[in-house]
């Protein structure tokens, strides 16, 4: 690598911030804001300082390693992509298709290697025992896209640099640089809300980093959010407010929502929420009067009982109040790849409910189980019992509710293999790891964040160092592993087209597609004067042919359809690469109802799934309001997850995996700052306990206790050495994997109850 400046996105969370990264005779000598950027303008947060120390880290695997009696021994890529292949070869043909199952983390979506080879692996395996992060994260907006607008991952995005008052329901962006909305900078994009006259109310049980940035905050009992927001709606009726602007011309079944709002009277769901009816009116009034508004919600609404509902809800707010496909509102991105787009035209916009997990009848999304059944699948016997297993960049073991169950059920496993560079807390129940290379490694373009963002912009990098002759991309891992697992089940050989072609997809790579894409989407290919002889032939496409016409949705993603003539233009591979820092493609843009998938062309705002859902609605409204504590979990702005634990620079410092607690329950429960808390689950099935420092604060509503996620490094047979020297305690210890959002699959991770207690050890050293 030479040396000098180098400009990338950071990789490490959903902010996409740009970073210039200086090199001096291969080693990396500092790292800073890429003022260029056009997205993070020079913003960066503490974990993009970390890129060094990952990329360093003398913990990080870089040959396969397999599990002997003697510890892990390592193994040439040949030998590991053959024995992985014969194994789970002989797992499937002895027990089935179904008897591998396949999790894949949260870092493949900020892979565009991985995601590309991951659907010809997913294939070659068969194996309908597919799970991923999703069900524990964004399932619930998933769902209500695909419901609504026609389309998975047609998400409706803040236009934060242009509202003038964004209202914050259950999502910490200070801490997670957006999610579901790439917005690095979040703190001065918020002061630039405040300095043109603008306004953030921020709703959460805990007064979080954002929350404390707020002109208006309020505490909500967890898991009631769907009645907050249901409250809301009834307002906007009751008061004449619903005004949905340009949508009402391709919006339906407003009259079910007004129908389906009248029991849930802001008197009715104070109590239970923990705001008084004239704070929710207030609210709904705010929304409905301010023109430039917006109301996003995220993590604390998705991942709790009612997360379907709540999220839905969410959405039909923005709608009623005109919100949608506005300036300053909610948008839609139009991304340089518009997988939106080409998932559309190969009919590939998604699915939900085609079938049933085995075990707890769970609904399948896009292909996927919800992840909390996986320990189901493994530890019941029958047709289709999980044996096998693949884990492709995830820790679940850490990141899936009730974690000690699913750590006994890999234990059992017949083979298991990882794909990861770290023998962490799940890998090490693998027979096999095969580690890619790390990220500085790789190429990089942010397939699905720019889908997200705030602003539509394009950024590529090349690999920054070179990973030398002996390491594979995970691209690369994952279609040898789909080749040989092919080849095995046509009995040691492929026919000659299908070789060739494997031969050539896995030589292509996925720069030479992304290129593809670049330069057929809506900034692609100018070419120039020639546009007049070319134009009118796209036309008559566009005119003559059937609306679901394969060559009509060609026309349609072309740059060279009229929709897209006022867009830049030139966009490719080459384009970006002299381009480092990124390209600027503009502001969001209104884009309905071109932009709907649905069959009728209209945004469905009564889909008839979440009607029927209401009668557990009903049944929360009528029951007592619980006295027992509630937990959820937190984030902090130098952590993702599980992942980056091993970072010292991201762990150094004061213990941030603590028990919030308030003081009224701490008093109850007999706790002092600084004491040990034992937290025990509610749940009969969940065992054992974890045990946190208590830190006692104001910022917690009474009634809730807060754990952070991500931690809990101290299982033996880890590789981690710094995580493991910070170890804290994993909040999925004590949630129980039974309890999930029936409507939607997705797991509680947000207001099950627990106990807590001063942990005995810390009772016998105050008595002695």
């Amino acid at each position: 690598m030479e040396n000098g400046t180098h400009y990338r996105t950071c990789h490490l969370c959903e902010a996409m911030c740009g970073v210039a990264i200086e090199v001096q005779d291969g080693h990396i000598t500092s790292i800073k804001g890429d003022e260029e950027d056009p997205l993070s303008h020079g913003h960066i947060c503490p974990k993009a300082i970390a890129l060094q120390d990952l990329h360093e880290d003398p913990d990080r695997l870089k040959k396969p390693v397999r599990r002997t009696a003697s510890g892990w021994q390592e193994m040439e890529w040949d030998e590991a992509f053959d024995l992985v292949a014969d194994r789970l070869h002989r797992v499937r043909k002895e027990h089935g298709r179904n008897s591998i199952g396949v999790y894949l983390g949260n870092p493949n979506v900020h892979n565009h290697g991985s995601l590309i080879a991951t659907m010809p692996f997913l294939r070659a395996i068969g194996s309908q025992n597919r799970f991923s992060a999703t069900s524990n994260d964004q399932l619930p907006h998933m769902l209500a896209s695909l419901d609504m607008f026609g389309h998975q991952i047609l998400f409706p995005i803040p236009d934060i640099d242009r509202t003038d008052l964004f209202i914050c329901i259950g999502a910490n962006p200070m801490a997670s640089n957006g999610s579901l909305m790439t917005v690095p900078d979040v703190r001065g994009r918020l002061k630039a809300l405040k300095s043109r006259g603008g306004k953030m109310v921020v709703v959460d049980p805990r007064r979080t980093e954002t929350g404390k940035l707020a002109d208006e905050f309020h505490f909500i009992r967890p898991g009631t959010d769907a009645l907050l927001l249901m409250a809301m709606v009834h307002t906007l009726f009751d008061e004449n407010l619903v005004n949905l602007g340009h949508a009402e011309h391709w919006t339906k079944d407003v009259d079910l929502l007004r129908l389906a709002s009248l029991a849930f009277t802001p008197e009715a769901v104070s109590e239970h929420t923990g705001l008084g009816a004239d704070d929710i009116r207030e609210l709904a009034r705010q929304l409905a009067n301010t023109r430039k508004a917006a109301l996003y919600t995220r993590m604390g609404t998705s991942t709790q009982a009612f997360g379907g509902v709540a999220t839905w809800l969410a959405y039909c707010l923005n709608i009623l109040t005109g919100k949608l496909d506005a300036t300053g509102g909610m948008m839609f991105t139009q991304p340089a790849i518009d997988l939106i787009a080409l998932g559309g035209l190969s009919g590939q916009q998604g699915h939900f409910g085609n079938r049933f997990s085995r075990v707890k009848k769970l609904p399948e999304f896009a292909g996927e189980y919800p992840a909390s059944t996986m320990a189901d699948e493994m530890l019941t016997p029958g047709e289709g019992q999980i044996k096998a297993f693949v884990t492709v960049a995830g820790n679940p073991v850490l990141s899936n509710p009730n974690g000690g169950r699913l750590d006994q059920a890999l234990e059992g496993m017949d083979f298991m293999v990882s794909v990861d560079y770290y023998l962490n807390e799940t890998t090490r129940h693998a027979d096999v790891i095969l580690p890619p290379t790390a990220a500085l490694e790789r190429s990089h373009y942010d397939l699905i964040f720019s889908m997200f963002a705030v602003r539509n912009v394009a950024k590529y990098s090349d690999a920054l160092f070179d990973a030398g002759e002996d390491t594979r991309h995970d691209w690369q891992i994952l279609l040898e592993l789909a080749h040989r697992l092919e080849r095995n089940r046509k009995g040691g050989r492929l026919p000659l087209r299908a070789e060739l072609g494997w031969r050539a997809f896995k030589q292509i790579g996925p720069d030479t597609l992304l290129d593809l894409l670049l330069r057929s989407g809506p900034y692609g290919a100018d070419i120039g004067p020639a546009r007049g002889l070319v134009q009118p032939a796209i036309d008559l496409v566009m005119d003559i042919l059937p609306k679901r016409h394969p060559l009509q949705g060609l026309a349609k993603l072309s740059p060279l359809n009229r929709h897209w003539q006022d867009l830049p233009k030139g966009l490719s591979l080459r384009a970006l690469r002299d381009n480092p820092s990124g390209v600027d493609l503009g502001a969001l843009r209104p884009c309905m109802p071109e932009r709907l998938f649905t069959r009728d062309g209209k945004v469905n705002l009564g889909p008839r799934r979440y009607l029927q859902d209401l009668d557990r609605l009903h049944a929360l409204l009528a029951s007592p309001v619980s006295k027992d504590l509630l937990m959820i979990g937190r984030r902090h702005v130098r952590s993702n997850n599980s992942w980056m634990h091993n970072s010292q620079r991201l762990v150094k410092g004061k213990d941030r995996c603590t028990l919030m607690i308030h003081p009224k329950d701490a008093a109850r429960c007999g706790l002092q700052a600084g004491d040990s808390a034992e937290v025990t689950s509610q749940a009969p099935e969940v065992k054992g306990n974890i045990v946190l420092t208590v830190e006692i604060t104001e910022d917690i509503m009474p009634g809730v206790v807060s754990v952070p996620h991500g931690w809990g490094h101290h299982r033996e047979g880890t590789g981690q050495t710094v995580a493991a020297a910070h170890a804290g305690a994993s909040i999925n210890d004590v949630l129980s994997d039974q309890q999930t959002d029936p409507l939607v699959g997705t797991s509680v991770l947000n207001g099950q109850k627990v106990k807590v207690k001063v942990w005995r050890a810390e009772r016998q050293r105050k008595r002695a």
